[in-house]
């Protein structure tokens, strides 16, 4: 079965981390590029990040603001965002995809709140 599995999310206070994963399956993963993609209560979709199908080259949404790294392991079919100094407004689902967002996982959910 082709499928993306989120993992990682919870509650968090402002100013903390999470690491968010994503296992891919059914596929051979290391041959799409791959994104974070995030949804907030009442909002449409948000592109948070997307990697290079070797890792090499990154990119950011600007309120990223340097304080997300997008990562891959393609031996271990994982997509990897690591999250520090985390602000209220960063709160939403987030989603593994593949780049031409033809493939989603169900998400995982992060709140960041006191």
């Amino acid at each position: 079965e082709v499928r993306l599995v989120e993992s990682g999310g919870g509650l968090v206070q402002p100013g903390g981390s999470l690491r968010l994963s994503c296992a891919a399956s059914g596929f051979t993963f290391g041959s799409y590029t791959a994104s974070w993609v995030r949804q907030a209560p009442g909002k449409g979709p948000e592109w948070v990040s997307v990697i290079s199908t070797d890792g090499g080259n990154t990119y950011y949404a600007d309120f990223v603001e340097g304080r997300f790294t997008i990562s891959r392991d393609n031996a271990k079919n994982t997509l990897s965002l690591q999250m520090n100094n985390l602000k209220p407004e960063d709160t939403a689902m987030y989603y593994c995809t593949k780049w031409d967002g033809s493939l989603w996982g169900q998400g995982t959910q992060v709140t960041v709140s006191s």
